[in-house]
């Protein structure tokens, strides 16, 4: 938990804020996972904290939603295919 909320601070991934009038908290909660080797040794145990995404209402607590999430395979795949096609990656 420690590495994760040093993590969190590192990276400026958010920052404590006085909450506004009208506004309410949204809670977190820990994830534990348990990584093991391939001979199901355990390797680490990592920890994640994550929101109560379930207790936000559109318009309210967010205005808009945006992931980015891609897996090497498709960002390979997209570069092969730049590279065939001779198209400029930014």
């Amino acid at each position: 938990m420690a590495e994760e909320i040093s993590s969190i601070e590192r990276n400026q991934t958010w920052e404590l804020t006085d909450l506004l009038e009208g506004h309410k908290t949204i809670g977190v909660k820990w994830i534990y996972k348990t990584k093991l080797k391939e001979n199901r040794e355990v390797d680490k145990f990592k920890a994640c904290l994550v929101a109560k995404g379930y207790k936000q209402e559109f318009g309210i607590d967010y205005q808009e939603v945006f992931a980015l999430v891609a897996r090497m395979d498709t960002i390979r795949l997209v570069i092969t295919l730049a590279a065939q096609n001779s198209w400029p990656i930014y």
